[in-house]
């Protein structure tokens, strides 16, 4: 058996044809729903990209892994400490060494490692390709070396290759030469210029007026990236950059297809198609990035075919992403690992049948620190750091009238605002009984000066407000963080 995981960075799944977009971004990766399941309700546990990756490969809750920010005592796995093996837990019990354990060679090709000082996340895998631009590759830099390893590797049996891709992540990289082939395409969103003008007021780094984080920069290099957005016409812009993204990894996704189909192989691939997390688009006012806890940064695809199972299957039960490792291990008939906080869907995948759960929980502790609860049609989100945004301390959405997140119903609907904060409470406490340190990393970020991304930075983007006319945004700042 042969196992390729396409791990696709940032990619939205409503920007898919197989999950219902209108533009024709993603054919190859359509392509392989008739013969797989397709998820429609999975999560990274904790974004965005350190923290949703050493979930997957753990299958733990960042809570319990402790990797949950992009930088300081978080930006690390925790320290097994005195009961630490001459290996770790990364070695014996992470997603690639389950494969592993299988009888599997595995192989990994990705920056990711180097990009975020993870290295753990090697562990498990027999051979590793480091593609050396620290996730600011083109496809077209990845895609040789994925040819060279299934030319050398392809034919044998039994075997796990992990390929990432990073052309939908900021800064936008398809090359000039790829063209824009939604140029010509109306968008049919949600997005209106009174909205467009309304969080031009707002503040927020990655804002409608800051996507660069801190200022309204578009590097030269990367035209597809917008520093602002004015108007429809400069919003268009911004997600045709993002499509573009998406569309020219697809051809190259389709290049490994061709490759594989010509060398007999591909009736015996199994493909797990997903992403470590999403991309907002003015929801939350947050543009081109992935810094919340919301839906649009926390929902991703999931596409799994394998031997035997479902096949034009559609799941809308609730998942993770960390429950990938227990739903392997199921599979190849491994013990369970005690610690693991995922949940098997196998009987999703072979049954068809689906998962049981009230409600899941999602975390960010990069650009912002929030946690929030997804139950019935509603999204509570609960800020501890807003990461220099003006964002409540409760917000309560309604995402099946209100998908793009626009109306808060903290205040006017209470009791579901107190139905979340009771799940998020159930929740943590149940974590807090197994955390073998006794700390939650999210309050350790506080501690160290709150999330990454805007650590230090209150001076540099009170400076920008002032210059961009929103000074009285400047001084509510000051006065929050400053005293």
């Amino acid at each position: 058996m042969r196992v390729l995981f396409l791990d696709l960075d940032t990619l939205r799944p409503d920007h898919l044809g197989c999950y219902g977009y209108n533009r024709n971004t993603s054919p190859n990766i359509d392509s392989v729903c008739k013969d797989a399941v397709r998820f429609d309700s999975y999560y990274c546990s904790d974004a965005p990209c350190l923290p949703s990756r050493s979930a997957l490969m753990s299958g733990m809750f960042g809570i319990h892994n402790g990797a949950i920010g992009h930088g300081g005592t978080a930006g690390d796995q925790k320290l097994e400490g005195e009961s630490r093996l001459a290996r770790t837990d990364a070695s014996w019990h992470s997603l690639p060494y389950l494969f592993r354990r299988a009888g599997f060679k595995t192989a990994s090709i990705s920056p990711f490692a180097e990009r975020h000082s993870a290295f753990w996340f090697y562990g498990g895998f027999n051979e590793m390709y480091n593609t050396g631009k620290g996730g600011v590759e083109s496809a077209e830099e990845v895609t040789p070396t994925v040819l060279d390893w299934i030319d050398r590797n392809g034919r044998d049996d039994n075997w796990f290759l992990h390929v990432n891709y990073w052309d939908a992540h900021t800064p936008y990289r398809a090359p000039e030469s790829f063209g824009n082939p939604f140029e010509d395409q109306p968008l049919k969103t949600w997005m209106t210029q009174d909205i467009i003008d309304r969080q031009r007021a707002d503040a927020g780094p990655h804002g409608i007026r800051e996507i660069s984080m801190f200022d309204n920069i578009t590097n030269p290099a990367y035209p597809r990236q917008l520093g602002e957005v004015r108007d429809m016409a400069d919003y268009k812009s911004l997600i045709d950059g993002y499509d573009c993204g998406i569309a020219y990894m697809d051809s190259h996704v389709g290049q490994l297809f061709d490759k594989l189909k010509s060398m007999g192989v591909w009736d015996d691939l199994a493909i797990i198609i997903t992403a470590d997390h999403g991309e907002n688009f003015g929801e939350l006012n947050s543009y081109s990035e992935h810094s919340t806890a919301d839906r649009p940064t926390c929902r991703i695809p999931f596409i799994m075919k394998w031997h035997g199972c479902k096949q034009g299957h559609v799941d809308r039960g609730l998942h993770y992403n960390i429950d990938l490792a227990p739903t392997v291990a199921d599979i190849f008939g491994l013990k369970r690992w005690e610690k693991w906080d995922g949940k098997s869907f196998a009987a999703t995948l072979f049954e068809g049948k689906q998962q049981d759960r009230d409600y899941l929980v999602l975390s960010q502790c990069a650009h912002v620190c929030q946690r929030s609860v997804l139950f019935d049609d509603y999204l509570y989100i609960r800020t501890y750091h807003d990461g220099f945004h003006t964002y409540d301390k409760e917000m309560l959405f309604n995402l099946k009238d209100d998908p793009q997140e626009q109306n808060n119903l903290s205040q006017t609907r209470r009791e579901l605002c107190h139905k979340g904060a009771y799940y998020l409470m159930e929740w943590h406490d149940q974590m807090m009984e197994t955390v073998e340190d006794g700390v939650d990393p999210l309050r350790t970020v506080l501690l160290e000066g709150g999330p990454f991304h805007a650590r230090g930075y209150l001076d540099t983007y009170c400076d920008y407000l002032r210059k961009t006319d929103r000074g009285s945004l400047a001084d509510r700042l000051e006065q929050k963080y400053k005293g």
